[in-house]
């Protein structure tokens, strides 16, 4: 009985009955019916009996849950919501209930189960069945069939449930499954995708269904939805299985079907899935669309992570390469003209982001090798979509650098078949390729110019070298231009390859066809008509298309192949780029030459007129203003348009508005395209702050490279810096207002992008977009530009710039230092340094440490690059930050660090556990102080710190002390002496010498320091302070507490011990330093050499100026009665400082502190006057301008001796202090009116003294006083002339001395003295160092510039010879010819303009400047035509001319006047000399004949001559000075008979 039944029958009142309830009625029965123990089981197997019976299984579970259905089903079971849907039914009655069922249909339990599981699964789907289809699930529905899944795993526990029939089930209603479903089946272990799909006898429509079900999911997951992730993993599920059964050797065959069939499912799935997006590409879907992203999401299953999970790697590489295969050959519907005439539009920034971000992950699977190997096969062997190749091809080459080199080895391979068997296929594929890569610039490929032809861009001045040599057809180039070329092989080879370009010119870019004109292939003369046939061809399409070679621009980019340029914009483009070239290297560019010769169409019609644009000229000429001057000294501007220009110019009057307005607006770089720019570079900030899009890097990278060229202007080969300069002014730094736009903004996205990605990750997690960034800005146009900004930001407003500015360009400072191999070196000015600068160490110019202000900057910015770079780099070797960071900024971190933080001076505690202080650094309130002792703590900075190289050493400390001023210094005078102190005396001086130390040896501390200080002074680091010139000792702002600390340690050393035993005293330290330092300098005669020697010696005598006096004098041994030891002074006197003084003398300075200092030193001997009479007695010998100088000095020197020896000594003066005394006195009393004394000895000091006190008097004349010098001895006069004939020339050379004319008539009255007396003064002008006695003294009195200049002192007294005493000398004429030639070879070394001009009034100026150190009288002696090159010609002529016409000739009676008619020195040479014998005997000769024809008596001076070389021995002068090597004729024996036998005959032709 039902239970409806029973309830009505308890309730019916009928029956006539009293109604019983039901309580009552089993109440009752139990008390009627008793069981006992054995009468349970009995109603238990009755009950069981009953309900098998009766049982239906809908009434089943309907008796569950509610009212009763019509159909058998699960659905009241499964909708049931709670956690216990079925508890109530046990599995094994719902088991057995299945079971009877069966049986009572004849069909197998799990057939019955499969059956009632898929009707319950089918109506879950179909539970939100309607428009539009769907793949997804509702939630209600994932309900259901969770719940309808747990039945199903229990029927499958029970091993009643059919997989199969539950597939067939399935199928039967197909295209009402959901994806979703279908795939939880697979998730659930209850019938596997692959089983699934298996069951379908209809691959059709298996793949039908699948396909369009998997489109409709790539839309719903990138549709906005909260089950995004399940739709991802279903699809990532989806796409393995396909994978796996599609693309593996081995398939595990299941069940009866044949794994080909699974296989070719599989297969075709993923290509109508692959098909169906590269349709919608090529239809043009618009970026956000439903299409766009289901696309986009169907690429992502191209994503390397989602193969993780299969081991193999094989079948994801197969199936990429299939991919690949297949895009490359979708619908081939181009023909190769097509290809020849689009390609430009299908370079990497113009090709879809999504086509290209495809490429990409393809890329990821596949190596370059495979790649290259894959495109190779499928050209070969298919009919390709040309669009998808070269577009593939231009991802390829930008994406993968190492796939550059095997496309190159790739299309050399394709022209090798070509040519040797003439394989048109291969050699449309060799160009194509070639001209694809060649689109993505010069980083990628060679531009299509060098490819065509190796070296014909060397025209360009900014370009640089080809890629690889051109000798090599197997390289990146096709060589046509060579011999070696392909196409030189045979003539078959020739007629293919022009035959080839005929057919490409109707559908060629005017670019190729200016390429192939303008660099022709090589071929031999005799096929020569196949090069003219193929240019008339091309210009006839040129012409055509209405492009002319003639008006091409100096400068057009050939490379790429854009729309011909406008004439009027590539006109200026040339100009600004001439201009730019020049201002790089002075000189006029080749191109601008080149243009002026052989394309003067358009250099006279289009590139002048644009560059002689009227304007407002600069007071300062600019580059342009010197450009056109130098184009027009070297005649290459028209006179008359150079005359228009110039008025032009001189009556335009630009108003300043319209100057600023013109100067806004760049057509060049409008506002569109920095739009454009702006944008690229916001998109990119989203890709660089989420780390899934880190893959698009490349492509985003490539769309801002794209936009920047458009902004700026750029060509396509703009890219290559290879071979370029960059010149930049740190002074001051100068940019373009449109140039500066671009920069700032990507300066700015740099620094923001940094920030952002550091928010997220830290550096070494933010892939490589900083890197990629950075090339991008490295091209050649806009790195000058980058530099010179930075030059601005960080040198000139580096206080100015925020935390996250530092940080900014601290970074992009690092990325351009990876990249110094790729950029160019640069030159900083002015002053220029001797060689180029990497740009790493450029920042360290950038960033000095001389004031507060600065030093806080520059310990900001290297905290930042430090940490930076250790943190990018965590995993690389420490090596690569001596490519990242200059060693230099390393170096100031630490001595910043040192300078500003106490804690830091202490050994560094190992076991701090620092961590790196980047992170702190990216916030807003950073504490940079705090940051740099953290980084200075950190483990791996102090591993790094101590690297040799990037040590700070003691040299490198001294010269960064030496560069801080005090005045703005952040450390006090207290503070700053107590750092110098912990730093020399605790730090550096204990140190090893390995470490950059002293080893505890405080003269190498010494030492090291007056080494640096020099080099500081006298190097262009000092050239920023400040524009006046006073950076020496004591006035170098920051060198007095250096030099102080340089004092302290040199009263150190001389209070230090002395040394043990009897080993000889070493000479003090500090002449080493100066005589290892003037030993490197160059010595030469030029003015370079001797201003640069000078100022060394400049600076060591400072320096010793500023030390103790003891220096220059070494103490004597008390036990010894010996003098100081002076030697060392001693030789720095006679080999330097000679050569710098002036008139005979030292300068008071090191005159009085060296008698300082030998009074110092006699004060500690045992007898101070025997001490200093040695001593000075050595001076006579050994170094007598000490002496000298002590006589000009004598009345300021005087006092102060009188009183130091006073305080030393009780004794009277030393004896040789008293002889500069008495000739003192002697010298005034000749002046005096009352008679001389005796002169004292020797007569060269006397005459000295003479003569400083005769220059002191300034009389008009001193015949009258010479007068009591008759009774004094001959040599008092020859020496007074001597020091006469220096004052003269010290009066040329020197502008404050006195009147050249005054200190002439001094030497004439002299000169006059000595030939009354009949005194020889000859021997003067023969003075050598191999001369003994008074000769070496005489030189060593004098210069040696003023000893070379002697012939200009001879010459200048000629006309006050006496001729009759003269011809009596026998060593006249010897010294006269010699005399004479040392004068030329003076004037050819350009060493007489500084002398002969002031003398002539001023006529002339010294254009000859320096020339090389020449010796006159040494086997070297140029020729005559040797004159400067840069000298003009017109003012050599005028030069010689005034020269010759200066020698005074002799006459009879009286001296001749100068001739003005002889105006060039071939006017003063006798021609009628044979040429050959003046060849022959050289040209000594013929000078020699040149002085012996302006006499007018010949026959008595060739007696003379002939008697002179005709003697066998000379005279001995009466000064024991014999003449040596500087006399020409100074030889004996065969060596004058010859030159007496060609003097005769020389006679004889002159007519003598």
């Amino acid at each position: 009985m039902s239970a409806s039944r029973a309830r009505g029958a308890a309730s019916d009142p009928g029956h006539g009955g009293r109604r019983r309830a039901w309580v009552e009625l089993l109440a009752g029965r139990v008390r009627r019916q008793q069981l006992g123990p054995e009468g349970e089981p009995k109603v238990g197997e009755s009950a069981v009996r009953l309900l098998r019976r009766h049982l239906n299984l809908g009434d089943l579970v309907l008796e569950v849950d509610g009212p009763p259905r019509k159909q058998l089903c699960l659905n009241r079971l499964i909708d049931y919501d709670g956690p216990g849907a079925h508890t109530d039914l046990s599995s094994s009655l719902i088991g057995s209930a299945l079971r009877d069922q069966a049986a009572q249909l004849g069909v197998p339990a799990a057939v019955l189960s499969s059956q009632v599981v898929a009707s319950g699964f089918v109506q879950v789907c179909e539970a939100d069945a309607g428009p539009p289809p769907k793949v997804l699930m509702t939630p209600d529905q994932r309900k259901k069939l969770s719940s309808l899944f747990e039945i199903a795993q229990n029927l499958l526990a029970q091993s009643m449930f059919s997989r199969l029939s539950f597939c067939q089930e399935l199928w039967k209603v197909q295209n009402s499954l959901l994806l979703e479903a279908v795939w939880r089946l697979h998730v659930q272990n209850i019938v596997s995708l692959q089983e699934l799909l298996e069951s379908h006898a209809d691959s059709q429509a298996v793949v039908a269904w699948l396909s369009r079900d998997l489109r409709l999911l790539c839309e719903q997951t990138e549709a906005p939805c909260q089950h995004a992730d399940v739709a991802r993993a279903m699809l990532s599920d989806f796409v393995q299985m396909l994978v796996l059964r599609g693309f593996q050797k081995n398939v595990d065959v299941r069940g009866t079907v044949e794994p080909e069939w699974m296989t070719q499912v599989a297969v075709a799935v993923l290509e109508r899935m692959l098909a169906s997006v590269l349709e919608a590409l090529a239809a043009g879907i618009q970026e956000g669309s439903a299409a766009h992203k289901a696309v986009s999401c169907w690429f992502s299953v191209f994503s390397g992570h989602m193969y993780r999970s299969i081991i193999s790697t094989e079948s994801p590489k197969r199936f990429f390469c299939h991919t690949l295969t297949q895009i490359l050959t979708h619908k081939p519907v181009l023909k190769v003209s097509d290809a020849v005439q689009m390609q430009r539009e299908w370079s990497f920034a113009r090709t879809p982001p999504l086509l290209s971000g495809l490429y990409r992950r393809l890329f990821v699977i596949l190596s370059p090798e495979e790649l290259v190997d894959c495109l190779q096969e499928v050209l070969e062997t298919r009919e390709v979509n040309w669009q998808h190749v070269l577009s593939c091809v231009s991802t390829l080459v930008i994406c993968l650098p190492d796939a550059q080199q095997l496309v190159n080895g790739w299309v050399s391979r394709l022209l090798a078949h070509a040519f040797e068997s003439c394989d048109l296929d291969s050699m449309v594929l060799a160009f194509l390729v070639a001209r694809q890569a060649a689109l993505e610039g010069p980083a990628a490929f060679p531009s299509y110019a060098a490819w065509f032809q190796p070296g014909c861009s060397h025209g360009h001045p900014m370009a640089g070298p080809p890629v690889a040599p051109a000798s090599c057809p197997s390289s990146t180039q096709a060589a046509f231009g060579s011999a070696r070329g392909f196409h030189s092989c045979s003539k078959k080879a020739l007629v293919f390859l022009f035959k080839f370009l005929s057919d490409l010119v109707p559908f060629e870019a005017p670019r190729y066809l200016q390429v192939h004109v303008l660099h022709p292939p090589l071929v031999p003369s005799k096929y020569r008509a196949l090069l003219t046939d193929y240019v008339a061809l091309a210009r006839t399409r040129l012409a055509d298309l209405k492009v002319s070679i003639e008006n091409m621009g100096l400068y057009e980019d050939l490379s790429s192949a854009g729309d011909v340029t406008e004439p009027h914009r590539q006109t200026s483009q040339d100009v600004e780029k001439a201009i730019m070239v020049f201002e790089h290297t002075g000189k006029i560019p080749a191109a601008v030459l080149e243009a002026s010769i052989f394309r003067r169409s358009y250099y006279l019609s289009h590139f002048l007129p644009a560059l002689l644009t009227p304007r407002v000229l600069p007071r300062v000429p600019d580059s342009r203003a010197v450009l056109i001057e130098s184009l027009r000294r070297a005649e290459k501007i028209p006179p008359s348009l150079y005359s228009t220009y110039r008025q032009a110019c001189s009556t335009v009057r630009e108003k300043p508005e319209d100057a600023a307005s013109r100067r806004e607006v760049e057509p060049s770089c409008a506002e569109e395209p920095l739009g454009l720019l702006t944008t690229a570079l916001r998109e990119l900030r989203a890709s660089v702050t989420d780390p899934p899009q880190h893959d698009a890097l490349s492509a985003q990278m490539a769309v801002i490279s794209e936009q920047l060229r458009s902004a700026l202007g750029l060509s396509e080969d703009d890219s290559d810096v290879e071979g370029a300069q960059v010149q930049l002014s740190v002074r001051a730094p100068e940019l373009r207002p449109w140039e500066q736009r671009v920069v700032d903004l990507l300066l700015t996205s740099f620094c923001q992008n940094l920030m952002a990605a550091s928010s997220v990750a830290p550096p070494d997690r933010q892939g490589p977009w900083a890197a990629h960034f950075v090339r991008t800005l490295c091209r050649r146009r806009l790195l000058p530009a980058l530099l010179s900004r930075l030059c601005q930001l960080l040198h000139h407003q580096g206080p100015s710039l925020s935390a996250s500015h530092v940080v900014g360009l601290a970074a992009l400072a690092v990325h351009l230092g990876e990249s110094r191999s790729a950029l160019p070196e640069v030159h900083v000015g002015p002053p220029t340094p001797a060689r180029g600068l990497p740009v790493p160490e450029l920042f360290d110019i950038l960033l000095p440490c001389r004031t507060q202000e600065s030093s806080a900057l520059c310990l900001k910015f290297c905290t930042a690059a430090i940490s930076y770079s250790l943190c990018k780099f965590s995993s690389q070797s420490h090596d690569i930050l001596y490519s990242c960071l200059s060693p230099g900024l390393i170096k100031k971190f630490q001595f910043i660090v040192f300078r500003w933080f106490s804690e830091a001076r202490d050994p560094p505690s190992w076991e701090d556990p620092a961590s790196s202080p980047w992170r702190p650094l990216c916030l807003p309130s950073a504490d940079w102080q705090q940051a740099a002792l953290c980084l200075w703590k950190q483990r791996t900075s102090r591993e790094l710190l101590q690297r040799e190289g990037l040590r700070l050493t003691y040299r490198d400390w001294l010269q960064l002390e030496l560069e801080i001023q005090p005045e703005v210094d952040s450390l006090s005078d207290t503070e700053r002496r107590d750092f110098h102190q912990w730093a020399i005396h605790q730090h550096f001086l204990p140190a090893p010498s390995a470490t950059g130390g002293c080893d505890g040896d405080l003269e190498v501390a010494c030492t090291t320091l007056v080494d640096v200080l020099m080099d500081f002074c006298q190097s262009s680091r000092s050239y920023d302070h400040s524009e006046n010139s006073d950076l020496v000792v004591g006035g170098c702002t920051g060198n007095r507490d250096i030099f102080s600390r340089l004092q302290e340690m040199a009263a150190d050393l001389e209070q230090g011990p002395a040394p043990l035993g009897h080993a000889a005293p070493r000479g003090h330290f500090l002449f080493g330093v100066f005589c290892r330092r003037l030993q490197a300098l160059a010595r030469g005669w030029d003015v370079a050499s001797r201003l640069q020697r000078q100022r060394e010696l400049l600076m060591c005598k400072r320096i010793l100026l500023g030390l103790p006096p003891s220096v220059l004098v070494g103490s004597p041994c008390l036990e010894q009665l010996a003098a100081p030891d002076c030697d060392d002074f001693f030789h720095l006197v006679n080999s330097e400082l000679r050569n710098f003084s002036h008139d005979g003398a030292l300068t008071h300075d090191i005159t009085a502190h060296f008698f300082r200092g030998l009074l110092n030193a006699c004060s500690r001997s045992r007898d101070p006057s025997l001490a200093a009479d040695l001593t000075l007695t050595a001076c006579q010998t050994q170094c007598p301008l000490l002496l000298t100088s002590a006589l000009l000095w004598w009345p300021h020197l005087e006092p102060e001796l009188h009183h130091r020896w006073r305080r030393c000594s009780q004794s009277p003066l030393p004896t040789e202090l008293r002889r500069l005394q008495e000739a003192q006195h002697f010298a005034a009393s000749v002046l005096s009116p009352l008679a001389a004394p005796p002169a004292p000895s020797p007569a060269w000091l006397c005459a000295a003294a003479l003569h400083f006190v005769i220059r002191r008097a300034g009389k008009e004349s001193i015949r009258q006083e010479l007068g009591q010098l008759d009774s004094q001895g001959e040599e008092l006069l020859v020496f007074l002339f001597f020091f006469s004939l220096m004052g003269l020339l010290s009066s040329h050379l020197t502008p404050q001395a006195i009147g050249s004319l005054k200190a002439l008539d001094v030497c004439a009255e002299v000169l006059g003295c000595l030939q009354r007396k009949r005194i020889s003064w000859l021997p003067l002008f023969q003075l050598t160092e191999a001369d003994a006695g008074l000769g070496r003294t005489l030189l060593r009195l004098a210069p040696d510039h003023q000893v070379r200049l002697l012939p200009v002192a001879f010459y200048s007294l000629l006309s006050y010879f006496d001729k009759d005493a003269l011809l009596q000398e026998d060593a006249f004429l010897h010294v006269a010819v010699n005399m004479y030639l040392k004068l030329v070879g003076l004037f050819v070394a350009g060493e007489t303009g500084a002398v002969w001009t002031p003398a002539h009034g001023g006529e002339l100026q010294a254009q000859a400047g320096a020339g090389p150190g020449l010796s006159p009288d040494g086997p070297g002696r140029p020729a005559l035509g040797g004159l400067r090159p840069g000298q003009p010609l017109l003012a050599q002529r005028a030069a010689v001319g005034t020269l010759t016409a200066a020698l005074p000739v002799f006459s009879p009676g009286r001296p001749r006047k100068p001739d003005n008619k002889c105006s060039s020195f071939s006017a003063a040479v006798d021609t009628s000399v044979p040429k050959k014998e003046l060849l022959r005997r050289g040209r000594g000769n013929a000078q020699m004949l040149t002085l012996l024809s302006v006499f007018k008596s010949p026959s008595l001076f060739t007696v003379r001559v002939l008697n002179t070389f005709g003697k066998t021995s000379m005279r001995r002068p009466a000064l024991g000075i014999s003449p040596g090597p500087g006399c020409v004729f100074g030889g004996r024996g065969a060596a004058w008979a010859q030159h007496t036998g060609f003097l005769a005959a020389a006679g004889r032709e002159c007519g003598l």
